[in-house]
C-alpha cells in the first residue's frame, strides 16, 4: 500500500450510517454507494493517476486525526471537522448542504456520542465549506460563528454578483450533469462530488482580523493565521495548540490547486500563496504533529508536516517566478503553459500532481493576474465572436466537408487538440451538423481518457454530453442565499441583473422599508440601478415596499405574499420588470 493509500485510510471508525442522503422531499442529495466501481483496476478511460486518486477520495466515512479531533470524509465535495471541547464540539466548516452537514454529524455523534455544538469556525467563504450550517446548528441555539475577515463579502461576490455565470460554469468544471461511472464522473479531484441539498449562508458573530489571534470556545484554543489572498480571498488556517494539530483549510491539499479556476473566480496571487504557506511553516511546523485540510487526508508526523508544506510553498513559488520570467521574456500565456515543466522532486510530489489545479491553466492565471487577458499581438486585441470567426474559417478551408475530413484525419494521428479546436469551428459555424458534434464529442471523450486533472476531465465529458443531448432545460430560480443575504448585498446583486439597453429610457424610483433595518431608495435611471440609505424613512406619497429580504425576493419571483406596496405600485414593477431572471442554462458548445 502506497503512503497516500495509507493515509487516507488511516484512523477510519465508522462507514456512513445510510448509503444514501436524502433531502426533504426524499430527493437524493448524496449517494455514497455512486463510485463502488473505483475499487476496480483503472481502465483505458480514466487516466490511472486519476482513478488512484479518485479511489482515495471516494473513501467515505468517520476518522479519528488525533486524539479529540474527528474529520467525515467522503460525503461531499469537502471535509467536516470536529474538535471536542469540554461539553460539547467545535465544528470546523460545515460542507455545501444543510443535509449532507446533518449526516456527517449524525454519524460522528453515533461514534462519540451526542455532544452538542458549542460553535463553528468558516475557514473561507467557498459555498462547500458554509452552505450546510443549517445542518451543524439545528437545535445548537446561539452559538459563536467565527470567520476570517471579509468573509460575509466575498461570500456575496463569489457566490451571487456572478453566481448565474459561474453556476453554468461549475456545471461543466465539476461534472454535475455526469454519471458516475468508468466512462463518466470518477470524482473532482478535491472529493467525490458537490452535494444537492438546502444552503444557507451563515451569520458570523467574530471575524478575525490578524495572525496569531487566539479563539476559545468550548474549552478549545484556537490560533488562527490569515491567509488572504490565497485559495480565497479571505482564508485562514487554525492551529489547535492542545492537540498539535494544524487546519491548513484549502491551502494545502493532497494536489496542486487553482491559481485561476475553471469556473470563474477571481484569480489568486500564487506569489501570496507561496509566502503565507513560507509562514505558516515557521509559526506552526515545530508544534504540530499532524496536518489536516478540509479536504482529502491529513498527514501525520513532525517531520512529514513540514516536507508537505514545503513542497506546496515551492510548487506555488516555482509556477510563480518561472511564470513571470517566460513572461518577461515576452511569451505569452499558451507558450508558456506548453514549456513550463516542474523541478522532478516538485512534479513527483502530490503537490505537483495536478488532480484539481493544472500546471497548464494555472500558468495563465498568473499571466492573467499581472498583465490581464492581451497578449499584446494585435490580432488578439480585436477578434470576431467566435460564430462569425467559424463562418470565415469554414469559407477559408472550403467548406465543412473538407474540415471533417481533415478533422477525421487528425483524430487518426492523435492530434486530438487540434482536431477540437477545428471541429468547434465547424460547430458553431452550423450548429445542426450532427456529424460534426458527434465528432467533436467523440473527441472530448478521448481527451477526457487522458488527462490527469479530474475537472478537466468533467469539462470534456461535459461538452460530449451537451453536443450530443442538447444543453440543460432551464430551471427555476431556487431559494439559495438570495434570500438570507444583507439588504445591500441583494441591491448589489439586483443592479446587476438589469437588463441595461431595456432600461435606458427609464427614469423612476421607489422605497424599500425593511422592518428594523431602515429604509432604501432604489432609482432606475439611464439603465443603471442605485441605491441610497435614507436617514428619514420613506418620503409621502413614494412607491414603498415593505418587506424583509425573503419577502422582496419572493416579489421579484411573483409571489407578493411577504411584501406590502403602497403608493404607485407601477414604479415598483418599471424597476423589477427591468431584472433579468438569473438561472438561464446559456450555451457552451454551440452558438
Amino acid at each position: 500500500m502506497d503512503e497516500q493509500t495509507h493515509d487516507a485510510d488511516r484512523g477510519f471508525l465508522a462507514a456512513p450510517l445510510a448509503d444514501q442522503v436524502l433531502d426533504a422531499s426524499g430527493r437524493v442529495v448524496h449517494d455514497g454507494t455512486a463510485y463502488a466501481f473505483l475499487d476496480a483496476d483503472a481502465p483505458d478511460t480514466v487516466h490511472p493517476d486519476l482513478w488512484e486518486h479518485s479511489r482515495r477520495t471516494a473513501r467515505a466515512g468517520l476518522y479519528e486525526v488525533c486524539e479529540g479531533v474527528y474529520q467525515v470524509r467522503g460525503t461531499d465535495l469537502a471535509n467536516l471537522t470536529v474538535v471536542e471541547g469540554r461539553t460539547g464540539v467545535v465544528v470546523i466548516d460545515t460542507l455545501t448542504s444543510a443535509e449532507t452537514a446533518a449526516a456527517a454529524l449524525a454519524l460522528y455523534r453515533s461514534v462519540r456520542g451526542d455532544r452538542p455544538v458549542r460553535g463553528v469556525v468558516i475557514t473561507h467563504p467557498h459555498a462547500d465549506h458554509f452552505g450546510g450550517i443549517d445542518g451543524v446548528l439545528e437545535g445548537a441555539g446561539e452559538v459563536p460563528v467565527v470567520v476570517p475577515e471579509g468573509f460575509a463579502e466575498h461570500a456575496v461576490s463569489e457566490n451571487l454578483l456572478a453566481g448565474p455565470a459561474m453556476s453554468r460554469r461549475s456545471a461543466y468544471m465539476y461534472g454535475t450533469a455526469l454519471e458516475p461511472s468508468p466512462t463518466g464522473h470518477v470524482g473532482c479531484g478535491l472529493g467525490p462530488r458537490l452535494a444537492r441539498g438546502s444552503t444557507g449562508l451563515p451569520r458570523p458573530t467574530h471575524e478575525v482580523r490578524r495572525t496569531g489571534e487566539v479563539v476559545e470556545i468550548d474549552g478549545v484554543v484556537l490560533e488562527m493565521q490569515m491567509t488572504p489572498g490565497t485559495e480565497a480571498p479571505a482564508e485562514m488556517n487554525v492551529l489547535i495548540p492542545e492537540r498539535r494539530a494544524l487546519c491548513v483549510a484549502e491551502n494545502a491539499v493532497h494536489s496542486m490547486h487553482n491559481i485561476i479556476t475553471l469556473r470563474g473566480a477571481q484569480v489568486r496571487d500564487a506569489r501570496a500563496w507561496a509566502r503565507y504557506l513560507d509562514e505558516t511553516i515557521e509559526l506552526y511546523a515545530d508544534r504540530a504533529d499532524v496536518v489536516l485540510a478540509t479536504h482529502h487526508w491529513p498527514t501525520w508526523g513532525a517531520d512529514r508536516v513540514r516536507s508537505f508544506l514545503e513542497d506546496q510553498r515551492d510548487v506555488y513559488a516555482y509556477l510563480h517566478d518561472q511564470t513571470v520570467r517566460l513572461m518577461n521574456r515576452g511569451l505569452t500565456p499558451r507558450e508558456i503553459a506548453e514549456q513550463l515543466e516542474l523541478p522532478p522532486a516538485l512534479a513527483e510530489s502530490p503537490a505537483g500532481h495536478g488532480y484539481y489545479g493544472s500546471l497548464s491553466h494555472n500558468v495563465k492565471g498568473v499571466y492573467q493576474r499581472y498583465l490581464g487577458w492581451y497578449d499584446a499581438n494585435p490580432a488578439h486585441l480585436w477578434p470576431l465572436p467566435p460564430e462569425q470567426e467559424a463562418q470565415h474559417w469554414m469559407r477559408v478551408v472550403g467548406g465543412t466537408g473538407r474540415a471533417l475530413a481533415a478533422a477525421r484525419e487528425m483524430v487518426l494521428e492523435g492530434e486530438l487538440r487540434f482536431a477540437a479546436t477545428l471541429l468547434d469551428h465547424v460547430v458553431f459555424a452550423d450548429p445542426q451538423d450532427r456529424v460534426a458534434r458527434e465528432l467533436l464529442a467523440e473527441v472530448y471523450r478521448r481527451l477526457a481518457a487522458q488527462v490527469e486533472n479530474a475537472t478537466w476531465r468533467n469539462c470534456f465529458l461535459t461538452g460530449a454530453l451537451e453536443l450530443v443531448e442538447g444543453p440543460p432545460p432551464a430551471s427555476a430560480p431556487g431559494g439559495g442565499l438570495l434570500g438570507v443575504v444583507g439588504v445591500e448585498d441583494l441591491l448589489d446583486v439586483l443592479a446587476v441583473r438589469v437588463d441595461g439597453p431595456r432600461a435606458w429610457e427609464a427614469d423612476t424610483s421607489f422605497d424599500w422599508d425593511v422592518p428594523g433595518s431602515g429604509t432604501w431608495r432604489l432609482w432606475l435611471r439611464r439603465g443603471v440601478l442605485r441605491h441610497r440609505r435614507l436617514a428619514d424613512g420613506a418620503d409621502p406619497g413614494a412607491a414603498v415596499v415593505r418587506a424583509d429580504v425573503r419577502g422582496l425576493v419572493g416579489l421579484l419571483r411573483g409571489d407578493a405574499s411577504g411584501a406590502r406596496v403602497s403608493g404607485d405600485g407601477t414604479r415598483v414593477g418599471l424597476v423589477l420588470g427591468a431584472l433579468e431572471p438569473a438561472s438561464a442554462p446559456f450555451a457552451v458548445v454551440e452558438p
